[in-house]
């Protein structure tokens, strides 16, 4: 059977984007989202429910972001969700997150120049190292054990 690894995300940055360059000198921005979604309680009052998510856009695509966004701003993100593992310096217990690393990234208001407006052109390839391929990806940017960022 096959399998699908998408996630596309409409929410705003709980903070200002993170950019940093790895020791490669590959750029890596860590940015962290919020979705919200309104629904009704069985009680009939409206409720509001938040997600935070946290976000790896890696190459190019990352150094844009932390161009032109900024804390509060709308931003919609197409990517894949990754399974972080890390050993816990205070504990030494072993850690695991989701997060997701996105492929793409458009800008959601006006400000950014129009929803529609890609961050990347035209492509649509990935810009991030393979999982597992040897590549720097989170599990290697910290080399102490903790978690990257």
């Amino acid at each position: 059977m096959a399998s699908l690894n998408k996630v596309l995300l409409i929410g705003n940055l709980t903070r200002d984007p993170e950019l940093r360059q790895i020791p490669s000198g590959q750029s890596v921005c860590k940015l962290g989202l919020a979705t919200n979604r309104k629904y009704k309680a069985q009680t009939g009052e409206m409720r509001e429910e938040v997600t935070f998510v946290d976000v790896t856009v890696w190459g190019t695509r990352g150094e844009t972001v932390a161009r032109f966004f900024k804390k509060g701003e709308p931003i919609f993100i197409e990517g894949r969700l990754v399974l972080e593992e890390w050993t816990d310096k205070t504990s030494g217990q072993k850690r695991t997150r989701l997060s997701v690393t996105a492929d793409d990234w458009q800008f959601v208001s006006s400000k950014g120049g129009g929803a529609g407006r890609s961050a990347g052109g035209a492509s649509t390839t990935s810009e991030a190292p393979a999982q597992g391929g040897g590549g720097e990806d989170e599990a290697s940017l910290d080399a102490g054990g903790g978690v990257p960022f």
